[in-house]
Order: structure tokens, then C-alpha cells, then sequence
């Protein structure tokens, strides 16, 4: 009986382990921008997005779910993808707006939050094919992107704040709608799949490292503009529906 009380008082290893690397990428993303050193964090959160994609398959593979998991996997989240990004777009290009570039970085940060509390919310009654609103490592490969291909391309920050801040409150308001996007969570990785698709696994992979910062990008913006399409269409298709 005491061995199995202390088990049940412990926490799983494994899928932890990838959930505090993710949230050491954040941690590590906004050191990395108080120091000026853009690159090195939009990578930073790009690898805390692998971690994150990892962590939960692993705890369903090795069925070790729980709920302090889940908490963990949630506030982590908030500093990667909600905090991080947000620090990381306003000292890189929103700093010079002023007041507008402050409130601007904070849109996306309260909507990171809110994303993530109404995902937490919603858990086991949502439609896991779909996600309502834009993820938040979505939203951050967008912001993050766009600071990797302009520092990368050494834009002159001052002359893309303007557009900095709508993309970040873009990415702020998307998290927080009712834009359903596609999770890709129905994929079977285990079952057999056609061939082509392992064909454009190859070449979004070749594309990417062409030139890694501005392939991401499109790749995030590709994605935030396919809910946008998606929701446009289901409502067209509802409105076809009551009037036949």
C-alpha cells in the first residue's frame, strides 16, 4: 500500500522531460532577446515547438497521461509560445511604436493565455480534428518567423514596425476567435500512408532548408490563412445547407 500511495504521488519522467525542455526553449528565447540575439531565439522556440509536438505523443505511446501533465504542459506553453514571442517581436521591432508597440505585444500575450485556458476548458467535448481559434505555437512560428527572416535579411527594424504590430495583433486575435483550423491530430503515424505524401514530407523538408527563416514563415502564415479559407467555407456550405 505505501509503495503504491508513493506512485501515485510521483510524476511520470519521460514526458515531462520534453515539456521542461520546451519551456527552457521560451526561457531561454527571451534571455537570448534581452541580449539582442534575435536568431538564437526565434531557434530557441522553434525547438520548444518539437518538444511540445513531442511530449504529448510520447505520454499517450507510453500511457503515462496525467493531469499534473497536462497543467505542466499548459503553463510551459504560456512561456514559449505566449510570453517568449511577445518579448522577443517588441524589443526587435514594436520598442520604437511606444505605447502602441507595448499594447500590441500584450494583445498577443493575453491571447496566448486565453487560447490556452479555453483549450484547457474544452478538453474532451471539442471536435479533436479541429482547433477553435489559432494554436499558440502556430501563432508563435508566425511572429518568430518574421523576426528570424527580418533579422536574417537585416530589414531595418524601424521601417516594418508598423507591420510587426499588425502581425502580432493578428496573431493575438486569430488565437482567440472562432476560426477552426485543421489539428492534423486524426493522422494515423503508425498506419501505412499513400506515397505521395511521404514525397511532400521530402520536399517541404528540402524547401525548408533552402533557406530555413523565410520557409517557416510562409509556412506559418500558409497555415493561419487555411483557417481563415476552411472556416469561410463551412459557413458557406451551412448556409447552402439551410436554404436547400
Amino acid at each position: 500500500m505505501d509503495a503504491e500511495k508513493k506512485r501515485r504521488r510521483g510524476i511520470y519522467l519521460l514526458p515531462n522531460l520534453f515539456t521542461t525542455a520546451g519551456l527552457f526553449g521560451g526561457f531561454y528565447a527571451i534571455i537570448a532577446a534581452m541580449s539582442g540575439r534575435f536568431e538564437a531565439a526565434a531557434i530557441a522556440v522553434f525547438i520548444a515547438m518539437v518538444m511540445d509536438g513531442l511530449d504529448g505523443r510520447i505520454a499517450r505511446m507510453t500511457n503515462t497521461q496525467s493531469d499534473f501533465g497536462k497543467e505542466y504542459d499548459s503553463l510551459a506553453d504560456m512561456v514559449s509560445f505566449g510570453l517568449a514571442p511577445a518579448l522577443v517581436i517588441y524589443l526587435w521591432a514594436l520598442a520604437p511604436l511606444g505605447k502602441v508597440g507595448f499594447a500590441a505585444a500584450f494583445i498577443y500575450a493575453a491571447g496566448a493565455a486565453l487560447r490556452l485556458a479555453r483549450f484547457n476548458t474544452q478538453a474532451g467535448i471539442a471536435d479533436k480534428r479541429y482547433f477553435q481559434g489559432l494554436a499558440s505555437p502556430a501563432a508563435a512560428a508566425l511572429i518568430l518567423g518574421f523576426v528570424w527572416w527580418g533579422n536574417d535579411a537585416a530589414w531595418v527594424r524601424e521601417n516594418i514596425a508598423w507591420l510587426a504590430a499588425f502581425l502580432t495583433v493578428s496573431a493575438g486575435l486569430l488565437m482567440v476567435s472562432n476560426v477552426r483550423y485543421n489539428s492534423f491530430k486524426d493522422q494515423d503515424l503508425k498506419g501505412k500512408v499513400p506515397f505521395f505524401k511521404i514525397l511532400l514530407v521530402v520536399v517541404v523538408f528540402g524547401l525548408v532548408a533552402m533557406d530555413p527563416p523565410k520557409m517557416l514563415f510562409f509556412i506559418a502564415l500558409t497555415y493561419a490563412a487555411s483557417g481563415i479559407v476552411l472556416t469561410l467555407m463551412q459557413l458557406r456550405q451551412h448556409r447552402a445547407d439551410r436554404k436547400s
